[in-house]
Parts: C-alpha cells; structure tokens; sequence
C-alpha cells in the first residue's frame, strides 16, 4: 500500500488533469453512444427517427471507423500544434455537435453531423494517452496507465446511467447532457500544462508527409497486417453491443422479471424503465460495471498466459457468452451472458496492445503501437455489415411485422408511429403485444443473428491459432 501511495506521488499535476479530462469525456461520449442505436432506428413516440438498420449501421459503422482511423493523423497533427490547442478545438467541435443533433432528422443530416462529431472525437483521442505517456516514467507507467483504463470504463459505466435520465425528459436532453458534460473540461483545461513537446522545425505537410510513409511502411508488413485484420473480426464481434445488443434487447427481450426486482428502487423505478420493461441500455450497461468489478482479477489471472493465448481465450469466452444471452428471452440468462461477454472482453481487449509491443521492430515501438487503431477501424465498418444488412434481414422485428402485416392482409394506417404500427398489427391479431413478440419468436427464431455473431468471433480465434501455429517461429 505504501508503494502505491508513493506512485501516486511521483504523478505531476498534469496526469491527474488529463485524467480527469479523459473521465468526461467517456462519459459524454457512452452517454451518448449507448444510446444511439436506439435513437436512430426507435419508435418517433419516444423520440426515435425510425430509421431502418442499415441506414443506423451505416451511420454508426462510418461514424466510428473515421474515430479510429484518424488519430494517427490528428495525433501529428496535435505534436505540431501542440496539445493543449488541439483538446480545445476537439472539445468546441464535441459541443457544437451535440447542441445541434437534435436540430436534424434526416439521414443525410444525422449521418454528417455524426462524423463531424466523430472528427471532434478523433481530435481527443491520442492526445490524453500521449499526456499519460510523457507523464510517467517505467516505474509509474504501469500504475498509470491502470488509472487511466479506469477512468475510462468508470465514464462508460456513469455514461448511460445519466443520459438515461434524461432521456425521460425528451430525447433531445440526451445530447445536452453529454455536452455539459464535455463543457465541464473547459474548467479543467484550465489546469492542464503542456507537457515536453518538441518543437517542430518542418511544416505541418512535412509532418503529414511522414506520417503517411510511416503509414505504407506498417503496411508492407504484411504478417502484422495480417494479425490486425485477425483482431478486426473479434472487434466487429465486441462493437455489436453498441451497435445492435440495446436494439434487439428493446424488441426481443421481456425484462419484467428485472422490473420486478427493483421494484423496491423508487429512483430506479423512476428513471431506468418503460411501462413494465428496463430500459435496454440499462441492461447492456451490466457490462461496464462487470468490468469495473473485475478487471483487476482477470487481468491478474492472465497476466502469466501469452498474449495470443489470452487473446484466444478471451475471444472464445467472448463468443460463448454472446451465444448464451439469447438462447431464450430470460433477462437474468441475458445478464449472466454479459458477464461472460464482459470476461472475455477483459482477457482480450488489454493483451491486444501487450502484444503489438512485444512484436514490433526495434525502434519502430512507438509506430507500430500507433497502428492499434487499425483494428477497431476495420472492426468498426465490418460491425456495420453485421449489425445493418444482417441483422435487418434476420432480427429485426419492425419488418418481421410489416411482412406479417402483408401476408395476413391487415389494412393499417402508414401514420403510425412504428409503436403503434406493432400495436395495431397485435390487436388485429388478437394478441398482446407480448404475445405476438413471442409469436415471432417462436417462428421467425431472430435469435439466430447471434450465432452468425458467435461464427466470427470463433474464426477470430481459430485464425489467431493458425497464425501462432504455422506463422510464427514460436508463440509470443
């Protein structure tokens, strides 16, 4: 404990700045991105655009590619500007976005201005690691860099559990929460010292210019390459609960028996349900607090393995618990699922980066941990095929419904609100709408979709053991 404490003491004033910045930040932005699934494709009755699964992938599969192919150039680009100038220019981008989000309901409109909040994103994102970085020496990084992990998966827990609230108030009050919050960092940049920069002498094209020969010289590596687009699928896997878990929760699953069970919690009650129903982020958020709980011991628990065979392990666990969670409409099956989910992805997820430094060329360290990204950018689109086009032909309940409607002859109304449209086809029916979820359960099986989900994420694992087993000399 003294150790700890003495470590803690060796950190400037500067760390716990852009730490702090780092923790709003995540906060905004889960609070944000939980929800947004959701937000694009829900029901307009409770302040959704109704858009269909493709246009919501291929908002969120493009959005979130350009946040993680970016920084490797709006990383240069924050080195010759310096950091401090870049962070206020990413937070002023941040808040302008989400101020006039709920201005637009078009997909055109939405779609642009999620990437210029994404380029805002993508402004931030290297420059807070990079702070950690010049702010710890090797006796302290390690110590640092948990910090810093924490502080993200503490905003990604905190995130949807406040939006939500919000939310109750109207969709709109989402995207101004979030901005509070990024506007907060405008007091804490306040504190924030740049930390030991070179000076560039060049011009920021010279800079640019190196970057993208940096950038063809990792690309001619062909075996590393090959090990990122392998890492890419289990990232298409993981993106899957932004992307499509919150979606298919509200159409799918019954979570009355977790209504029942906080039934006691007035401010839960108040705040995380919909009629008798948890709200679909609250749930997926399970994640984040598991990993929050038990970071530390699994990390503990494969720190000793291999990276690629924590990888595998991981990706594994990954997958199974993916498959389990919609095996039935059971809400607690569905949590345990996430715990799994949440193992694997705390097995996994860390040795990634572990790994690319082992393996990277002497003196090319820095470079090749740059190229981190390129994964959760190839992720991020492959993400999108999945959870639009696939999961539109396979899960999705709003066409489900309007080709039962179809076949059945029903004449319904095209004014109503995609609530009332499932309504009305449940009340010609003579069903509850319950009883017609479980009617499409049963013979349309949605659940299915999971296990297209679960093939990748196994052919991730199965290809990371071919690639230690005939690629490599030795495992790493």
């Amino acid at each position: 404990m003294g150790k700890i404490v003495t470590t803690f003491r060796q950190y400037p004033r500067t760390f716990w700045v852009a730490n702090s910045i780092e923790l709003f930040e995540r906060w905004a932005w889960y609070g944000f991105y939980m929800l947004f699934a959701n937000y694009l494709t829900g029901s307009l009755d409770e302040g959704g655009l109704e858009f269909d699964q493709n246009q919501k992938s291929l908002i969120m599969s493009v959005g979130t590619g350009i946040l993680y192919f970016l920084p490797v150039i709006t990383g240069a680009i924050a080195d010759y500007f310096g950091y401090k100038k870049i962070l206020i220019l990413s937070f002023f981008m941040y808040i302008s976005a989400l101020l006039l989000f709920p201005l637009f309901n078009t997909f055109q409109s939405v779609f642009a201005m999620f990437i210029y909040l994404a380029i805002g994103g993508a402004m931030f994102k290297p420059i807070i690691s990079a702070t950690v970085a010049k702010t710890t020496s090797d006796s302290t990084a390690s110590i640092g860099f948990g910090i810093f992990y924490m502080m993200v998966n503490i905003g990604s827990f905190l995130g949807p559990l406040t939006t939500l609230i919000a939310r109750k108030q109207s969709s709109d009050f989402v995207f101004y929460v979030a901005a509070a919050l990024i506007a907060c960092n405008f007091i804490l940049i306040l504190f924030y010292k740049e930390p030991d920069r070179v000076e560039k002498t060049g011009s920021l094209s010279e800079a640019l210019s190196t970057v993208f020969k940096n950038i063809v010289t990792v690309f001619m590596d062909r075996k590393f390459m090959l090990f990122l687009s392998i890492i890419a699928i289990f990232w298409a896997m993981y993106f899957q609960l932004f992307y499509t878990l919150p979606v298919f929760i509200g159409q799918w699953i019954d979570s009355s028996a977790l209504y029942h069970f906080f039934s006691n919690s007035a401010f839960i009650m108040e705040n995380y349900t919909v009629g008798n129903q948890m709200d679909p982020e609250f749930i997926t958020n399970f994640d984040a607090m598991f990993i929050i709980l038990f970071q530390i011991i699994v990390s503990s628990i494969v720190m000793r393995m291999k990276p690629l065979n924590a990888m595998m392990t991981g990706i594994l666990i990954n997958a199974i618990g993916l498959g389990l969670s919609f095996m039935t409409q059971n809400v607690f099956f569905v949590i345990f699922s996430l715990f799994l989910f949440g193992i694997g992805e705390m097995a996994a997820s860390p040795k990634v980066t572990e790994y690319i430094g082992r393996i990277a060329p002497a003196g090319k360290k820095a470079l090749y941990m740059g190229f981190s990204f390129v994964p959760l950018f190839l992720g991020g689109i492959l993400a999108g095929v999945l959870s639009g086009p696939i999961y539109q032909a396979m899960s999705d309940r709003r066409i489900m419904t309007e080709t039962y409607a179809v076949e059945q002859a029903y004449q319904i109304s095209d004014t109503l609100t995609q609530n009332e449209y499932f309504a009305e086809v449940a009340r010609q029916s003579g069903m509850e709408t319950q009883e017609l979820v479980r009617f499409f359960w049963t013979n349309q099986n949605p659940s299915n979709f999971w296990y297209v989900v679960v093939a990748f994420g196994i052919f991730a694992a199965l290809c990371l053991f071919l690639y230690d087993r005939f690629l490599l000399k030795e495992g790493e």
